[in-house]
């Protein structure tokens, strides 16, 4: 069952809507409370509606209909049946909002529409290290107001194939700046892309539970939440595709 939290709607007012997945079918990261506390903390800031759950059956197209955006945090393994993967399909393709954090890219190997989702597939990784995220769009909700090289560390990523041309590359890694990088010719660490009416995101970090409490951090998912929902900046800048009423 979902857990809520965030403020009461405000009378008369749209109130973004956002649900949180954490189901794992795989390796479970201990990061994922902290994950969770992080987006109803950003929510409360902001005033959105967020319930979190580790329940696939949430993935009725009922239910998926009351949120602008569904993120995939720190999910693992085989987390949806084919009647809500059919299900979580028709939500994006008909204007549901996608952020990946993490190991999201671990999640759903087998599930074409999936791939196109998230954009890379988990390979392997070097062990936690700091490192130097170069912002390549620096216009873009989901990094705006990070620095041109953000300096963090977490665990980073390799993928087993690069986001196609479909893909916006949002951020990369100075490979010099840490050890293990199998991607020298161009590392990406987020990206988007539309489908359909749907929108979608990706950011690989968030494998440390002090990721979940870095400012900056926060900062990158609130932003990467509120473009997934069609939203440029502020839930007063316009109404979300999909929301909760009073």
């Amino acid at each position: 069952m979902a857990s809520t939290e965030g403020d009461p709607p405000r009378e008369g007012s749209p109130v973004l809507s956002v649900l949180v997945y954490t189901r794992t079918a795989g390796f479970r990261h201990d990061s994922i409370p902290a994950g969770i506390e992080a987006m109803r903390a950003i929510g409360k800031e902001a005033r959105w509606h967020v319930e979190s759950t580790e329940t696939p059956q949430d993935f009725s197209e009922e239910n998926l209909a009351r949120f602008a955006v569904v993120v995939f945090l720190n999910t693992t393994g085989d987390v949806l049946d084919k009647d809500q993967e059919q299900a979580f399909e028709r939500y994006i393709r008909g204007g549901g909002g996608y952020v990946g954090i993490h190991s999201a890219s671990d999640t759903e190997y087998d599930w074409g529409f999936y791939r196109e989702l998230v954009g890379a597939y988990f390979r392997r990784h070097p062990p936690v290290q700091q490192a130097t995220v170069l912002v390549v769009d620096k216009d873009h909700p989901a990094t705006r107001g990070l620095p041109e090289r953000w300096v963090r560390t977490d665990e980073w990523y390799n993928f087993r194939a690069l986001p196609g041309a479909e893909h916006h590359i949002l951020a990369r890694l100075d490979t010099e700046s840490y050890s293990g990088s199998d991607h020298p010719e161009g590392h990406p660490v987020a990206w988007w892309r539309e489908i359909d009416r749907g929108r979608a995101l990706y950011t690989a970090g968030g494998h440390t539970r002090e990721s979940f409490e870095e400012p900056l951090f926060r900062l990158h998912l609130r932003g990467a939440i509120l473009w997934a929902a069609g939203i440029s900046d502020s839930p007063d800048d316009a109404e979300p595709r999909r929301v909760v009423r009073p």
